[in-house]
């Protein structure tokens, strides 16, 4: 108990004052260096001496020297200075990051909504610019809560689509995507989406598909909008695989809403076309999410720009800003 008592009084400058002394071996010169006393430094000595069990600084001629004890104690010593420095000096929060040299971990819980090829393409950038980070991938479902995952620190970013994220998190927008219907190439709406007879009542009486929500018992962001509008949609297949949802839209009669990036991936691989939505929708917005844990980190801050530049690159540079009315009714990119 008392060994447990005189541990607890060791302050952190009684560690400076120790490794202070074993590099001047000098009480005077340390007291110089520490910016006190003599008799200040010669107390935290006796002290020093008491805990250690060891003299730790010897008279050797005119001068002093450390002790094997003292030089042992050297090392461990240092690190611990170093360790403090890293928790509460200011310029711990400013360090940068260096992505070359970096071994940790970063998890996303990511939708492949935005687009097939942006987490392949994460990937493939991540690996070339941080070579020793590790990535770990989780995909966003009804299941899934991630504004509890944020909060404890169990994901570090989430991407997705919202009308409006939750407003306890920090949001940074990647782009903003047209909404389009994605449909078989002998579907029957490709001939009437250049005519009048592609109405919002022929859309919304078609039978659709859609991906499974991102919160449980929830709507989806189209059937969120639909129902602000006052109308519904008749939802035959609600699917978890979203990348999958094109096949099925290949080989049937339904319909897809969603982003033209996802679905101009599409239309060169399968008999599919794009056509436009008779109902109007506001723009499919895309946004990384983050907690307060990690706004201000260094490797935070250099993660969520990552995300943001390959998300641009994949936009195709303007692409999702023209008309498709100016492309025809199966307007293929």
């Amino acid at each position: 108990m008392a060994q447990r008592l005189d541990f607890d009084k060791i302050e952190l400058y009684l560690i400076r004052v120790l490794k202070t002394l074993i590099t001047e071996r000098s009480v005077s010169r340390a007291a110089m260096r520490l910016q006190s006393t003599q008799p200040a430094v010669s107390a935290q000595l006796k002290r020093l001496r008491a805990l250690t069990g060891d003299p730790l600084l010897v008279r050797a001629g005119n001068n002093m020297a450390p002790t094997d004890t003292a030089l042992r104690l050297l090392d461990p010593a240092t690190r611990m200075l170093q360790d403090a420095d890293r928790l509460f000096s200011p310029r711990a929060h400013q360090r940068g990051f260096d992505p070359l040299t970096s071994v940790g971990t970063f998890r996303i819980a990511a939708s492949d909504y935005l687009d097939p090829l942006f987490l392949p393409e994460f990937v493939a950038h991540l690996k070339r610019v941080a070579p020793r980070v590790r990535l770990e991938l989780m995909p966003l479902s009804g299941e899934f809560d991630y504004r509890r995952s944020l909060a404890a620190a169990e994901v570090d970013l989430v991407i997705g689509n919202w009308l409006k994220p939750p407003d306890e998190l920090h949001q940074g927008r990647l782009l903003s995507d047209e909404i389009v219907c994605l449909v078989a190439e002998d579907h029957p709406v490709v001939r009437a989406a250049n005519t009048r007879a592609w109405s919002p009542e022929r859309y919304l009486a078609c039978e659709h598909v859609a991906p499974t929500p991102f919160r449980a018992n929830a709507p989806g962001v189209i059937d969120e909008h639909l129902a602000s509008i006052g109308v519904t949609r008749d939802v035959m297949v609600r699917s978890a695989h979203f990348g999958l949802i094109p096949l099925m839209v290949a080989q049937s009669l339904l319909v897809l809403t969603t982003g033209r990036l996802f679905c101009s991936r599409y239309v060169d691989s399968l008999p599919v076309r794009i056509v436009r939505c008779p109902v109007p929708f506001p723009p499919l917005t895309y946004y990384q999410l983050w907690h307060d844990l990690t706004h201000a980190s260094a490797s935070g801050r250099w993660l969520r720009d990552q995300v943001r530049d390959v998300a641009r690159n994949l936009s195709g540079h303007g692409m999702l800003q023209r008309p498709i009315a100016a492309r025809g009714p199966a307007a293929a990119p």
